[in-house]
């Protein structure tokens, strides 16, 4: 079971693209969307969210596309979380019947608990730690690659 939605996933995983293969160019939406099988129309529209949150940088021009707006150790994976579900809830309609008010106001606080705890959780990992992680396994730059964030 996954417990964070499908668009936080999408988040987390363009933003860790972008900071393993924006080095030498920019990252192109549709290089992001054919390497891991986004549908490009709702990719298109997160990217621009993390851009207007000032976590990626949007390039334009024939080799435009993203990179990091700031060090990888400076952005977390609980802000790219809160983002891609700011940009999820505004392209959902919300329902205005409720079958049961009594019952959701019940649950309501346990699920803010369980939210409270994995967002505090989520504070504490950053972007670099991704990175990290993802070299380790093999993916995206050389190891031995000098820094992580160009002026």
């Amino acid at each position: 079971m996954m417990l964070l939605p499908r668009a936080a996933r999408f988040a987390l995983l363009a933003v860790l693209d972008v900071a393993l293969h924006a080095r030498a160019r920019p990252v192109s939406s549709k290089e992001l969307a054919a390497r891991h099988d986004f549908p490009p129309r709702r990719l298109e529209g997160l990217l621009q969210a993390l851009v207007r949150a000032g976590i990626l940088r949007s390039l334009r021009g024939p080799s435009g596309g993203y990179e990091l707006a700031r060090e990888r150790r400076r952005l977390t994976a609980a802000e790219i979380v809160r983002v891609a579900l700011r940009a999820e809830s505004d392209d959902e309609e919300v329902c205005a019947r409720r079958s049961d008010a009594s019952l959701e106001a019940a649950l309501t606080p346990v699920l803010e608990q369980i939210e409270a705890c994995v967002f505090e959780r989520l504070e504490r990992i950053s972007l670099d730690d991704l990175h990290a992680s993802a070299v380790a396994r093999g993916f995206g730059e050389r190891q031995d690659a000098g820094g992580d964030f160009d002026i």
